[in-house]
């Protein structure tokens, strides 16, 4: 794919992100609004766009175990990459080496991967696997972490705390439309084609929905260059450049992955850091201040390398 032909490509993408900066920017829509139209896309059209393709999608091309191989050992390593950095940078304390893993490796699935692939690719199908990788590994692993340091809890012990967090991080919107998308897609159950036309009209929307909540949520926090912190830059580095190249490198030479699933695997790696890596920093108040600046500037600089990235993996 040339250079303008990508750009082509995310000329939807712009127009949605940039139409919710310009509006956050000149007080149109109040940037506080991100949050509905994110709870809109993350609650609600996302699933039923995911539910729909998948249940009636073949489930034989979207689980291709080499594929996802190569994707959980390319996390892996850099889980492995992340884990010795912040170790020499002097950062010893489980929690906040937990959050610089999400920061590095985690990819934003709902508010980012799910548009771009839909506009690109015409499906965001794909991503489905690696979404429950995350959900079932990365972020149990990180959860697990977060509630066995969590000090002065009032609710339960360690155990029960963990057994909490692990049941809701299972049960959301996109992990539930997804495991019943596989159901019943395995089960041959017959849905109404109104049912099946009434969630393709909802899942339409997640795309552009999605994008302009993030950009009303970017264009209404602003943020400056000049303050970015060597530990920032460096993970955003890690994130938006180090974990797509390693991708390619273990999908493609290691696990012998070619073809499409290779373009979706490094697209999907090179996805900035996930919104969520806030929320935990929040909840477990850790590194507050670090995650709302590596969130806020990985979206940035994916969103100014994916046509460089189109460029270089979409035939």
């Amino acid at each position: 794919m040339g250079g303008a032909a990508a750009l082509e490509k995310l000329v939807p993408v712009l127009l949605a992100f940039g139409g919710g900066v310009l509006l956050a920017r000149r007080k149109v829509v109040p940037p506080e609004a991100s949050k509905a139209f994110a709870d809109y896309a993350f609650l609600f059209a996302v699933p039923c766009y995911l539910f729909g393709n998948i249940y009636a999608g073949d489930l034989a091309a979207l689980f291709d175990w080499r594929a996802i191989g190569g994707y959980a050992a390319t996390a892996a390593v850099a889980v492995l990459a992340v884990v010795l950095g912040a170790v020499a940078y002097g950062i010893r304390e489980p929690r906040a080496v937990a959050l610089r893993v999400m920061a590095g490796v985690q990819v934003n699935t709902a508010y980012f991967a799910v548009p771009v692939f839909i506009t690109v690719f015409g499906t965001a199908a794909p991503i489905f696997p690696v979404l429950l990788f995350q959900v079932c590994v990365l972020s149990l692993v990180v959860i697990a972490i977060m509630e066995l340091g969590r000090a002065g809890a009032a609710a339960g012990g360690p155990g029960v705390r963990l057994a909490r967090a692990v049941r809701a991080s299972l049960v959301t919107p996109l992990v539930l439309a997804c495991n019943a998308g596989i159901v019943f897609n395995l089960l041959s159950v017959h849905l109404p084609k109104v049912v099946l036309d009434g969630a393709a009209f909802v899942g339409d929307s997640a795309s552009p929905v999605a994008l302009f909540a993030l950009g009303l949520h970017l264009g209404g926090t602003g943020f400056g260059v000049r303050d970015t912190t060597r530990e920032e830059m460096t993970l955003i580095a890690v994130k938006c450049v180090g974990f797509p190249l390693l991708a390619w490198a273990v999908c493609g030479a290691v696990f012998g992955v070619h073809g499409d699933w290779l373009a979706y695997l490094v697209l999907i790696a090179a996805m900035p850091t996930p919104q969520n890596l806030f929320v935990f920093a929040q909840r477990y108040d850790v590194g507050i201040d670090l995650s709302a600046s590596v969130v806020i500037k990985s979206s940035v600089v994916s969103l100014l390398l994916l046509p460089l990235w189109l460029q270089a993996v979409v035939s």
